[in-house]
């Protein structure tokens, strides 16, 4: 079993224990069992379905055979290079230039592109950025982060039970309101953090593959430094905190507080480990 795999593993686990404590905090003995039931559901989907959420939510179609020739060759040849099969590529008619890929393994793996990136970047960029998704797939980080995603809807879900839910007195056996409050605040906390455990060290990882299989590192730094200059300037419209870490980039661009709790490494440290590695 692979490093991603055990990790995918210990995440559904982790997520299955937290909603059996809150359903049995919520209702009771029998809470405990919807709690895991769901949380059940939720993997199921996310293992089956999280590519096709994904491209639901980004309102993507399919690239049209033939539309693109020079993307399609590009990725025919990288996934060759790879060693995996070629993913369908999907165009999402969000204006911010970024990218994702999705899949719980190479077999049915995605790579969607935002038609912000493709008006944005020059082919050579582009390619660059689709390499970069190919090594997702190819280190199959994609199955982890496509279960991450539909898993970080869950748990805010579990959250927002406490605005729902009537909550008694300590006297009566019932909630406590700063459990309750505990739960609104740290749930969606801890839903991003492991977001950020979890697509941090993959950048750094999917940005060397990608130069490797380009056989030159410059276009991922042009290409990094593209989408930072983009990403600030021009607003997702499709992205969900959900799905933030799947991205290349961060969608939900900020700063202050907003970049240290981003689900992606700064472009200039990417930058960094990819000149050093050139050098």
């Amino acid at each position: 079993m692979t490093t991603n795999n055990l990790k995918t593993g210990a995440l559904l686990l982790a997520i299955s224990l937290l909603a059996v404590m809150i359903g049995r905090y919520f209702l009771g003995a029998g809470g405990a069992v919807i709690g895991l039931l769901v949380a059940f559901a939720f993997q199921a989907i996310g293992y089956f379905n999280g590519h096709k959420m994904a491209l639901r939510f980004a309102h993507a179609q399919p690239l049209q055979a033939g539309s693109l020739p020079w993307l399609e060759d590009a990725t025919a040849e990288l996934s060759r290079k790879a060693g995996i099969p070629a993913p369908q590529i999907y165009l999402s008619p969000d204006p911010q230039p970024n990218a994702f890929a999705a899949g719980r393994n190479p077999e049915v793996a995605v790579v969607c592109f935002n038609e912000g990136l493709l008006r944005a970047m020059s082919r050579r960029e582009v390619i660059a950025v689709l390499a970069h998704e190919i090594a997702h797939i190819k280190n199959r980080d994609t199955l982890t982060m496509t279960v991450v995603a539909a898993l970080a809807s869950f748990v805010t879900m579990l959250a927002n039970f406490a605005y729902f839910i009537p909550a008694g007195s300590d006297e009566e056996g019932g909630r406590n309101f700063f459990v309750d409050l505990a739960l609104m605040l740290v749930v969606p906390i801890a839903a991003m953090l492991v977001q950020m455990a979890i697509s941090r060290t993959r950048e750094f990882a999917a940005d060397r593959t990608a130069a490797e299989l380009m056989g030159e590192s410059e276009p991922m730094v042009d290409a990094l430094l593209t989408l930072e200059r983009g990403t600030s300037v021009v607003a997702s419209r499709t992205a969900q905190p959900a799905m933030a870490h799947m991205y290349i980039a961060s969608p939900l661009s900020g700063g202050g507080i907003a970049t240290l709790l981003s689900t992606h490494p700064p472009i200039a440290q990417r930058v960094a480990k990819l000149r050093a590695l050139a050098g």
